[in-house]
């Protein structure tokens, strides 16, 4: 049996666990609780009057005819479940980790948010990294970062038989982690080749903190000013690091969505002609030839003329590669 003095942390823990503004807690069912989880035999007065120094310490707690309950948590039901439908859908943690970050979500919401998350049990079906040292990899830039130290690393490829096998040795200057098409990546200044790029968080393993010092990100050509988040996240629909380019593009009315969803607002617009706009993107042009590709008869490059040329290139090299007969 446990010991009487520590019934108010019991109390608070049964509260916190089992009550909300629907699930109130009579007296007795706390009792119960307080018997059933903890082994803690008490009377109706103690659990009153640990309710009130529970009340008297500021927890929002509340009691009405009905009985005793949570009037708040710090995170409501609906933002609980955006955070664990991300962890969820992120391609970039485990099987193992995702289910044990859904647990510690799911009880920040008490007993009776449990059947609103059933779906979590279905984590394992859900494409996943395999890289297991994600987290352990976060806490080591963070460091890294923060003593303004190097980093080394292998950064690994899957082989044909899906597996991550290990590739080449980098070392480099850490800035940032950015979170980029449900994938994780790191920023840094790679030294093998002499500028910044960007490294997917799950193909990264034996990472080892340097003792040599960090070049400076204001050091790198384009980051003299250090960097500038909103364009990184519209200026590259692909994690490529090759200079941003002014890109025109002509498109149908209906892609409008489409180009804010991948760049943002902050971009020029004119009419083209009826049922089409005219859009000017500042964006990596390697990034934006992968990205008008996908959207081929959608979207026309106007220009550069030299990304115009790599569309053209690469949708005749698709017909020849389709056209061929093969053996």
């Amino acid at each position: 049996m446990e010991a009487k003095k520590t019934l108010i942390f019991r109390i608070w823990q049964v509260i916190e666990n089992y009550s909300d503004p629907d699930h109130p807690l009579t007296q007795q069912r706390v009792i119960k609780y307080l018997e059933d989880d903890f082994g803690i035999e008490c009377e109706r007065k103690a659990v009153s009057r640990n309710i009130s120094y529970l009340k008297e310490m500021g927890l929002d707690i509340e009691t009405d005819s009905r009985g005793t309950y949570l009037a708040s948590r710090q995170f409501e039901p609906s933002e609980l479940r955006l955070l664990i439908d991300s962890v969820l859908g992120s391609k970039h943690i485990n099987a193992k980790y995702s289910r044990e970050l859904i647990d510690k979500l799911i009880k920040l919401g008490g007993n009776n948010f449990k059947s609103h998350v059933r779906h979590v049990h279905s984590v394992k079906e859900w494409s996943k990294s395999e890289c297991k040292d994600l987290f352990f990899n976060i806490d080591m830039i963070d460091e890294a970062i923060e003593r303004g130290k190097k980093i080394s690393f292998f950064y690994n490829h899957l082989d044909i038989n899906k597996k991550l096998r290990p590739s080449s040795a980098h070392t480099g200057s850490p800035y940032t982690l950015l979170l980029h098409n449900q994938r994780y990546y790191v920023m840094l200044r790679d030294d093998k080749y002499d500028k910044v790029s960007y490294l997917r968080m799950d193909k990264i393993t034996d990472m080892r903190i340097l003792d040599e010092d960090a070049i400076p990100i204001s050091e790198n050509e384009g980051f003299k000013r250090g960097i500038n988040y909103h364009e990184l996240s519209t200026g590259l629909p692909y994690m490529y690091s090759d200079k941003k380019a002014l890109v025109t593009l002509r498109c149908p009315n209906f892609m409008m969505d489409d180009l804010c969803d991948w760049f943002g607002t902050d971009f020029a617009v004119s009419k083209a002609d009826e049922g089409h706009f005219i859009a000017t993107v500042n964006a990596s042009e390697q990034a934006m030839l992968y990205w008008a590709l996908q959207y081929n008869v959608n979207a026309e490059v106007l220009s550069p003329a030299s990304l115009r040329e790599k569309v053209l290139s690469a949708l005749k090299a698709a017909v020849t590669m389709y056209e061929s007969e093969k053996a």
